[in-house]
């Protein structure tokens, strides 16, 4: 993504995530060749990734609180059923009762858990996919099929080394969101005291309650929104290809060398791609995902007053409080949280990628 060309005219197949082989799409137009792991600072990649990161997650927290608040927000009053409230009126009533600040309540505890948890994702992501990817291409997938399993299996592996960290850091600060909400049973000074009466209560298997429903909500959601970033990337490319070579619209010439020359797209080209890519990625994995997630959020904030909370208990008390719909009460906040979460982490990682790539330590242009 430095802006350098690649002559596949030698070149052995090229990686899953690299651009595909001229099509009929996009004759002469040659796409970047993507940064691999071992291209990679690893120290430059994760320091300046926790930074980046953190500053992404501090603009998107407002759109997961309003999300987590509408998922346990009851919708039963005094034996008499009521509709939830929209995300718009719910956002208006935090703001208006607690205040500006109760959309970041539990961030300090969010922030503490995403540095590790990135660093464990974004290494489990690169590692499986620079080698699934040859694997998938040596046993004859074609390209866009050995880049979608490559994306689909990385961001699989991703999830679940994420979860590890996250899950605990997950319970404490979606009960920290949920405060002044009448759900929950206790009350919490700060992510300290939760995590005191949470393991005083329940111990550590407190901390990791709904880990096994966050890795069937994480897992999936990962692993569809990698392959269908993929397959999106290609369609794109593929789709506007001739437009860019015929009108040069975002695209610069490049010298092979030897009278030959190509067509690269230009960087800003690139991240609007990308960008587009990662919000049809990020709305298609939240529609799919958004049962698993209103579960694992109920069983991570919600308390019972006697009976152990298990998955199936958990979804007979939403459909009864308000049928198969209730699975879905957040898709909104949340379709917009994936979908600019989506379009801004991506753009960043690629960003994060060319800071961190050995080969162009001054590559930035």
């Amino acid at each position: 993504h430095g802006g350098e060309a690649i002559d596949r005219r030698d070149s052995p197949p090229p990686p899953p995530d690299a651009a595909a082989e001229k099509d009929e799409g996009s004759q002469g137009l040659q796409l970047p060749e993507d940064i691999r792991w071992e291209r990679l600072d690893k120290a430059r990649f994760f320091v300046l990734g926790a930074g980046l990161f953190s500053a992404v997650s501090a603009a998107l927290y407002p759109a997961v609180v309003l999300k987590t608040r509408l998922q346990v927000t009851p919708v039963a009053t005094a034996g008499a059923a009521t509709l939830p409230p929209s995300a718009i009126a719910a956002g208006a009533a935090i703001l208006r009762r607690e205040g500006p600040l109760a959309f970041y309540r539990g961030f300090a505890t969010s922030l503490a858990g995403t540095v590790p948890a990135r660093a464990l994702y974004m290494g489990a992501l690169e590692a499986t996919r620079s080698a699934v990817g040859p694997v998938a291409l040596s046993l004859g997938a074609p390209e866009p099929a050995a880049s979608a399993a490559a994306g689909a299996a990385a961001g699989l592996a991703a999830a679940v080394a994420a979860q590890i960290v996250w899950t605990p850091i997950d319970v404490i600060s979606q009960r920290l969101m949920v405060q002044g909400n009448p759900c929950p049973a206790s009350r919490y000074r700060g992510g300290v005291d939760a995590f005191r009466k949470i393991v005083g209560s329940n111990g550590l298997r407190g901390l990791y309650r709904g880990f096994g429903i966050s890795i069937l909500t994480y897992a999936p959601s990962n692993a569809v929104w990698w392959a269908t970033y993929s397959l999106s990337q290609k369609t794109i490319w593929s789709g506007i290809g001739c437009y860019l070579c015929e009108y040069g619209v975002g695209v610069q010439e490049i010298d092979l060398g030897d009278g030959d020359s190509s067509l690269q797209p230009g960087c800003k080209t690139v991240m609007v791609v990308q960008g587009v890519s990662a919000a049809m990625a990020g709305g298609a994995s939240a529609l799919v995902t958004m049962p698993l997630d209103t579960i694992k959020t109920r069983m991570q904030v919600m308390d019972v007053d006697s009976e152990p909370i298990t998955v199936g208990r958990t979804v007979r008390r939403l459909i009864k409080e308000g049928g198969w719909a209730a699975c879905y009460r957040g898709l909104g906040p949340r379709w917009a949280s994936m979908s600019l979460s989506a379009t801004t982490m991506i753009t960043t990682y690629e960003f994060l990628k060319r800071l961190s790539d050995k080969g162009q330590e001054s590559g930035l242009a």
